[in-house]
């Protein structure tokens, strides 16, 4: 150990001193971030494949509109239920080992839904899928709150969601390509060759995850003993007391409206995003056509929600950006219900994206902070389990409309008052 080292592990306050936070913060961003975005861009791919596998796997296996929707949101029945026991267990066994075990699991199951054959292991799947990669999510959000101080926090929280748009733009090709280039090898269909093949890289990181993730700053061998106390000094400072009760969030009103809130801004994420394949296919393209049209929103919401959160944390305000970005989803939503085009549809699917996923990291930037460290515990999962109940919500409300009418437009009027929901429970939160 170095004789600076040493001096700061003596004299912690002559460390914080001499070691600038914000440094600190972008050292431990940049060793966290990329490894963590991987993760949740495999997590999220492994989660929304189903609607590219719906392009070939819903005639092959004789799925309905209906029931394809309620198939895929099962996924959030398992995830919601076991998603606040998760982040509970993370933080009394560390994030290395909890974190790694989700991201096996879930890259297993995911693997096994390639052999799937009728309706009914096709829900026991996705409903496993669910319960394997429940906490990942709230976990990862839950263990920034150790790393990163709350004014650095929606830009930081930003690098880490950019994986939501991020895994569809790249998916999106991906698993176009797959799809047309893998059918028929080895007598599999391509919808198999799909689960299997982008299940191998969640099964691969969980195993790097085991020996790469530090559990929190203290077991961090790559900061100083001056940067740890730094960091430690500039989180304790706004730091709430631990109560020990973890679980009185359960009985919080407001985990109650949060979830709420976050579950209108989802339901058009999800409603959207497992049948936007399927609308885009509807314009008359194929297959691999479909799958490039499907990445030209989320590179949109890539980009905007970077921006945004910069513009955020810039201005030390998060409500108002999170409700002025689920207002611009919903006039997206509504727009492209009525597009008299597939170019404007495009476009207006494009807006509709950028809304919703540029709300991500200012609305989970507000929830930490106003939850406080001891109640984000539990908070950030209930509050995230509340939120994707819309996942099953969504394509399942996508799906019935779907089937009754024909179309997409009423159900995509339908998604659009998610997001104003949002918007109006935050506004009254901020107060």
């Amino acid at each position: 150990m170095s004789e600076a080292a040493v001096a700061a592990a003596r004299n912690p306050r002559t460390a914080r001193e001499s070691v600038d936070a914000d440094r600190v913060v972008g050292k431990a961003s940049r060793r966290l971030i990329p490894f963590l975005v991987t993760g949740f861009i495999v997590a999220y791919l492994d989660r929304v494949n189903i609607g590219f596998a719906a392009l070939t796997m819903n005639s092959e296996l004789g799925f309905t509109p209906e029931f394809f929707g309620w198939g895929a949101g099962v996924f959030f029945i398992g995830y919601c239920l076991f998603e606040a026991p998760s982040n509970y267990i993370m933080h009394r066994v560390g994030a290395r080992v909890w974190i790694a075990r989700i991201m096996v699991s879930w890259g297993i199951v995911s693997a096994l839904t390639a052999f799937i054959w009728s309706e009914a292991s096709f829900v026991v799947l996705r409903l496993l899928l669910g319960v394997m990669e429940a906490g990942f999510a709230p976990g990862v959000i839950l263990y920034l709150t150790y790393w990163i101080p709350a004014a650095q926090r929606a830009r930081v929280l930003a690098g880490f969601l950019i994986a939501v748009p991020v895994s569809s733009a790249i998916g999106s090709p991906i698993s176009g390509l797959i799809l047309t280039s893998m059918d028929g090898v080895g007598g599999f269909s391509g919808w198999r060759w799909l689960f299997l093949m982008e299940a191998i890289p969640s099964i691969m990181m969980g195993i790097v995850c085991f020996f790469y993730l530090p559990d929190g700053p203290g077991s961090a061998k790559w900061l100083t003993s001056g940067e740890k106390a730094s960091l430690r000094a500039a989180l304790d400072s706004e730091a709430e007391p631990d109560h020990g009760d973890h679980w009185r969030a359960l009985k919080d009103m407001r985990v109650l409206v949060l979830g709420v809130a976050y579950f209108g801004i989802v339901v058009a994420l999800y409603g959207l995003g497992f049948w936007l394949p399927q609308i885009i296919k509807s314009f008359g393209f194929g297959v691999a056509a479909t799958s490039l049209l499907a990445s030209v929103p989320y590179v949109c919401s890539a980009l905007a929600m970077w921006a945004w959160s910069r513009s955020s944390d810039r201005r030390r305000e998060t409500v108002g950006h999170t409700a002025l970005a689920a207002v611009v989803g919903a006039v997206g939503l509504a727009c492209a219900a009525y597009a008299p085009t597939p170019l404007l549809s495009m476009i207006a699917l494009s807006v509709a994206a950028v809304g919703a996923i540029a709300a991500l990291p200012t609305f989970w930037s507000f929830t930490t902070l106003a939850l406080g460290s001891a109640d984000a515990v539990v908070g950030v999962a209930v509050i995230n389990s509340i939120g994707n109940t819309s996942g099953f919500a969504g394509p399942y409300l996508v799906g019935l409309i779907k089937g009754a009418t024909g179309e997409f437009s009423a159900a995509l009027l339908a998604l659009a008052f998610g997001p104003l929901i949002t918007a109006f429970l935050l506004l009254r939160a901020r107060r």
